[in-house]
């Protein structure tokens, strides 16, 4: 697009979409307009975070995700839109894709991918975490052809209270730091590729703004390819500690994960994106940064300094 981008933005203050926001907002010369689309329930719960977007020029559009209505009146005058909605509001992009189709102005939509390659091989079809980005992917196939995408896979997120911090389900791999024990997944050697959440925002603003290289893709984007064996070995560096350590090998994984999905339990999703993780479901034939401009990342060193940190401060885990 030669013109500067008008964005409206669908879970800008989440998980993940609060460092989008971010990084959309640092990059304000590159765009023209920017809004964001929030409910009343997050707009007195975040007030806030709210009110400091509002003075960075950001424009607060409040409504129901759910209303016709007040979704096309929030379209008006936007080109570009911008999905962070979490896993469980999946789904409710398909509406506002058919809704953008209706939309004439509207010739871009990044949906909410920012994690492992849901058509990665043959079994990605029928992984369950999957289900409802692929009905997304589909639906997009099924657009205006002026309405342009791109599917932004980042891979696992590294910052804690992610892959690199202490979990209440050990056994799904953990690293704690104030206890110094560690649980490997697999024989810790296989290999994994993570993004810090920063860098995620990094590569949507670099999407954007290399469009001509990123348009109906799906782009593979990563911090960096480790181990479980090089994190920890990061951890004990940074700690100056020899920690304690256990393994959850691939079949016990599996195991663990039919388990949680026969109960229903919560943590199924975990213990499947752990697995497919583990069987190497992040490792691509190249990785796309460049295409897209981007040449810096955090690195390993830098975000297991942050986890440490942020265990001491006592931050609670959330994974």
């Amino acid at each position: 697009m030669s013109e500067k981008a008008n964005l409206l933005i669908f879970g800008a203050t989440g998980t993940i979409g609060s460092y989008i926001t971010a990084a959309i907002v640092a990059a304000r010369p590159s765009f023209n307009r920017i809004a964001i689309f929030t409910s009343p329930n997050t707009f007195n719960s975040k007030a806030p975070a709210l009110d400091a977007l509002r003075q960075q020029g950001v424009d607060i559009l409040v409504g129901d995700i759910t209303s016709r209505e007040e979704v096309l009146k929030a379209y008006e005058g936007i080109d570009t839109v911008v999905s962070a909605l979490g896993r469980g509001a999946i789904a409710a992009q398909i509406p506002l894709i058919e809704l953008a189709n209706a939309t004439p102005s509207i010739t871009r939509f990044l949906p909410s991918e920012y994690g492992t390659d849901i058509e990665y091989g043959p079994a990605s079809a029928t992984e369950k975490p999957h289900q409802q980005k692929l009905k997304v992917r589909a639906a997009l196939k099924q657009v205006r052809p002026d309405l342009e995408y791109a599917y932004v896979v980042t891979g696992p997120y590294a910052d804690f209270p992610f892959y690199l911090g202490r979990s209440s389900n050990e056994q799904a791999g953990s690293f704690d730091a104030l206890a110094k024990r560690a649980v490997l997944l697999g024989d810790g050697q296989g290999r994994v590729s993570l993004s810090g959440c920063a860098d995620v925002g990094t590569f949507v603003v670099h999407t954007l703004t290399h469009w001509d290289a990123a348009r109906n893709r799906a782009l593979k984007l990563n911090s960096f390819t480790t181990t479980p064996a090089e994190i920890l070995a990061e951890f004990e560096k940074q700690t100056g500690a020899t920690w304690s350590v256990e393994y959850t090998s691939l079949d016990k994984l599996k195991e663990l994960e039919a388990e949680a999905w026969e109960k229903g339990a919560p943590a199924a999703t975990v213990f499947t994106l752990r697995r497919i993780w583990t069987e190497g479901g992040t490792l691509y034939e190249r990785r796309d940064n460049e295409d897209i401009g981007v040449t810096h990342t955090a690195t390993l060193g830098e975000l297991v300094t942050d986890s440490i940190r942020a265990q001491i401060e006592g931050v609670p885990s959330k994974h």
